[in-house]
């Protein structure tokens, strides 16, 4: 069983002007993260987790990767949105249910809580009703803030969004090349035929790596 994310919706970002003679603003906050390694048959993407303002969601994530649960499954689903500049949409992999990898379902953590936010190569979890969330994640290409939680909304499901843990900080590259592979047009049902790569690409190993040091 594939986890799905739902429908994505168009957000308009609003600007907000910063006084020109503020001189006083504050530094960014650093906050704690874990770097990983995602081997692929077609070259390797490296994610940023965030530990510390996503902990269930990363702490979840990585101990799939530190057990070695995503050696071996795919990057199996490419959807690709009918609006916006291409590429567009995101890919997604992981477990796929399999009763030999998933964990138990984990706490949701909804962007308006840690912060984050589905923007461009923002790695998101996949999952049918919140807290439903094992080991399924997807890659945000181009930004797609129609994810993020949205309290007023009637509709519980897009009140608790998606769950943001990390991003892509190298190898965007290879994700976007494993999105624009072929379809099966024979694989899924309903909405989701058509979003199944005909040849899904193996995730070979996931392991955490050490930030370099002597950078800015």
């Amino acid at each position: 069983m594939t986890r799905i994310l739902a429908a994505l919706a168009p957000l308009t970002l609003f600007a907000t002007p910063i006084a020109a003679q503020d001189e006083s603003l504050p530094e960014a906050e650093i906050y704690a993260t874990q770097l990983v390694v995602i081997e692929t048959t077609m070259g390797d993407i490296t994610v940023e987790i965030e530990t510390e303002r996503a902990p269930v969601t990363a702490g979840n994530f990585l101990r799939y990767v530190d057990e070695d649960r995503f050696d071996g499954t795919t990057f199996y689903r490419a959807m690709h949105l009918d609006w916006g500049e291409p590429p567009n949409g995101l890919l997604q992999g992981g477990t796929q249910m399999h009763p030999d990898r998933v964990l138990d379902s984990i706490a949701h953590e909804p962007t308006t809580q840690t912060g984050l936010s589905h923007t461009n190569g923002a790695l998101s979890m996949a999952r049918y009703d919140p807290g439903s969330a094992t080991g399924d994640f997807s890659i945000m290409i181009k930004d797609q803030t129609g994810l993020d939680a949205t309290p007023a909304s009637s509709d519980p499901s897009l009140q608790a969004g998606f769950a943001v843990f990390g991003h892509v900080v190298d190898g965007m590259d290879v994700v976007h090349a494993i999105h624009a592979l072929p379809p099966d047009p024979d694989k899924g049902e309903g909405w989701m035929k058509g979003q199944l790569l005909a040849d899904p690409v193996e995730i070979i190993d996931m392991r955490r790596v050490d930030a370099p040091t002597g950078t800015d």
